[in-house]
């Protein structure tokens, strides 16, 4: 284990296991100053297994403990994705008297007696101990449905208004939206989605969550994961819906045809956000990779990386309200050394491979302008702006080592119009990874890539015209495990 955390490709600032293969994040809660992290864990191999879940805690979402599996595969079947909330008033009935406590809820993924047939169920699991230990509800499965072979990953928060527990539960190409007094028991409320936003692949990894928008009204959030269908171009990917909710059913504001990405790039899947966070905050996070080659990339003894924490919030645009991102506030506890770099700076040597690079450009002339992080001499990452398409691109066609699939050479664009002809952009540059956030958080692009030799060098480029640098500032992150 000396070597654990520096091998040829391993996130120096992103969440990933020791060993072995992860995929979605699960169960996050906090709890007792804590932050939880539960992911989808194959114990065994370093492809997708039997599913157990991972767990692992921190006190500011950027620093890491890794802790023994919590939920193991039982008579049920294997542990499939879900969520964790307190029972803050005991309403299960599992702790002691005015003790609240954790409870996870989860799909066991089996199969029908005597058939290969999947059956997929939810059960709940509880913890005295701040999730140390985990104790399965003897009364399990909760809740199951013989019509719907997909019929997973829950997740579950409490409702203040109609004092009830509320799950969302994907459900085929559907979400399906149950309500509860104790977690034991569950009603159907409604059902959404049939016609509404992209039906690609499976819909899988539901959240609903209530945010206040920058002009003070209120509106709820409801973020829906796709999977791979094996024809599109972009693989698995994760969109979100705005509406209202009354404790029973989601109301969408958009008309069907509307689809809001959360991330354009092609690796941030599965994501959903913590339960119980005090302090007002909604923080997501996302499993860093995607269906179509996970299985494939060139890691060593690992699979798998998370996305950095991500505050969300609501604000309004010209398009309409959408939902911005940015990286917990928390990420400055692993800045190094900050360095400003005039206008006229030519390439600029990167000091590491772990870098926050902020750069804000003003159009001028030119109509394609960004920068090129150069790993060696071969390999590149580009990241630029077509201000005649309005559009916001990261190509790693020529980033490095692409051979395990010919879906992973990618330009991954989004739309975006300048803000009064500036592009502001905040970058985080990993070893294997980089992520994107534009004009604030308005949009996001998330991107693995697996350099032969780092990142050794950031250029400057404008092309056919001019382009106005307000500012170029570098700074080195210090990895995150010692």
């Amino acid at each position: 284990m000396a070597q654990t955390y520096k091998e040829l490709h391993r996130p120096q600032f992103h969440f990933s296991p020791e060993e072995n293969w992860m995929n979605d994040p699960n169960g996050m809660v906090f709890f007792n100053d804590e932050y939880h992290l539960f992911y989808q864990y194959h114990p065994y191999g370093t492809t997708w297994g039997p599913m157990h879940w991972g767990h692992a805690v921190s006190k500011d979402l950027i620093h890491w403990e890794h802790l023994p599996i919590a939920l193991f595969p039982d008579e049920l079947g294997a542990i499939f994705s879900g969520s964790a909330v307190v029972d803050w008033n005991n309403t299960t009935g599992f702790f002691e008297k005015n003790q609240p406590g954790l409870v996870a809820i989860y799909t066991s993924a089996g199969t029908y007696p005597d058939s290969d047939r999947p059956l997929q169920q939810q059960s709940l699991a509880y913890s005295k101990d701040n999730g140390r230990t985990w104790v399965k509800y003897e009364g399990n499965p909760v809740l199951s449905d013989i019509a719907i072979t997909d019929y997973r990953d829950p997740k579950v928060f409490w409702h203040e208004e109609t004092n009830k527990w509320v799950m969302v539960l994907a459900t085929g190409q559907t979400i399906t939206i149950y309500t509860s007094l104790n977690l034991k028991e569950w009603e159907f409320a409604s059902e959404f989605g049939h016609t509404a936003g992209s039906h690609d692949g499976v819909w899988e990894c539901p959240d609903l969550f209530k945010l206040t928008v920058d002009d003070g009204q209120e509106k709820w959030v409801m973020i829906v994961s796709i999977g791979d269908n094996g024809q599109s171009a972009e693989g698995s990917r994760t969109q979100y819906f705005i509406g209202d909710f009354d404790g029973k059913t989601f109301v969408n504001d958009h008309d069907d045809t509307t689809i809001l990405w959360l991330d354009y790039g092609r690796d941030n899947y599965a994501g959903v956000s913590w339960s119980d966070i005090q302090d007002g905050r909604r923080i997501y996070l996302g499993w860093m990779s995607n269906w179509r080659y996970a299985n494939q990339v060139p890691t060593g003894v690992w699979r798998s990386a998370m996305t950095l924490p991500r505050e969300l919030t609501l604000s309004s645009t010209a398009d309409g309200i959408r939902l911005f991102q940015k990286p917990v506030a928390e990420v400055v506890s692993i800045r190094k050394e900050t360095k400003k770099y005039a206008e006229e700076a030519g390439a600029i040597p990167l000091p590491s491979s772990l870098m926050e690079i902020n750069i804000e450009f003003e159009k001028e002339s030119s109509n394609q302008f960004g920068f090129v992080i150069h790993h060696s001499v071969e390999e590149k990452t580009v990241i630029g702006y077509d201000a005649a398409a309005e559009k916001l691109v990261v190509d790693r066609t020529k980033s490095g080592d692409h051979r395990f699939s010919t879906s992973f050479p990618a330009i991954q664009e989004a739309p975006l119009k300048l803000n009064h002809q500036r592009l502001k952009l905040r970058v985080f540059l990993d070893t294997s990874s980089i992520e994107v956030f534009a004009n604030d958080g308005e949009i996001a692009i998330t991107s693995l890539f697996f350099p032969s030799e780092g990142s050794k060098e950031l250029s400057i480029f404008s092309n056919e015209g001019t382009t106005k640098l307000r500012d170029v500032t570098l700074t080195e992150l210090y990895s995150i495990w010692k």
